[in-house]
């Protein structure tokens, strides 16, 4: 099962109008997502097909300001350079635009990998990756609305939808 699979029935309703599915390895969040991932997709979980292939940290196919909504699911913690990748997500938003985010909460991840065997993911980049981490990272960015503030959903994730306001 896919994490988005694991959260489609909270954040799909958000994910209204004409947005991005970020690292969607097969499995978009809704069906009318335009779907980036990898060229070489990091995983693939679902049959769903891909729009884009590239890296999200660069969405050169599109101008500012014209989603209604980027959603991605457990991608942001791979990159180091986090602020970069939301300004980019930030970037393409509309003012009022939705970010909608599903992550792991790092130390969560690390407890519950040792407690149940599962392998360590080592594209992971922070060790203190949270969600109180992002909201931070976003507000250095712009000032933000945070409408959903999850910050402990499944074993080991959180989820955060906040609104551009500029």
């Amino acid at each position: 099962m896919s994490e988005t699979a694991m959260c489609r029935s909270r954040l799909a309703k958000w994910c209204q109008g004409c947005g991005l599915d970020l690292g969607f390895g097969g499995d978009p969040i809704v069906p009318t997502a335009i779907c980036v991932d990898l060229p070489i997709p990091y995983t693939k979980v679902g049959g769903g097909p891909g729009h884009l292939a590239g890296d999200a940290r660069s969405l050169y196919w599109f101008q500012d300001g014209v989603f209604d909504y980027v959603y991605s699911s457990h991608l942001l913690e791979d990159f180091v350079d986090t602020n970069l990748a939301l300004t980019e997500w930030l970037r393409v938003l509309k003012p009022n635009g939705r970010l909608i985010l599903y992550c792991p909460d790092e130390q969560r991840f690390k407890a519950h990998c040792k407690r149940t065997g599962q392998g360590y993911n080592e594209a992971h980049k922070h060790a203190h990756f949270s969600l109180q981490f992002v909201r931070e990272e976003l507000l250095k960015i712009q000032p933000m609305n945070f409408l959903v503030e999850s910050p402990s959903v499944e074993d080991y994730s959180w989820e955060l939808v906040c609104e551009r306001l500029r």
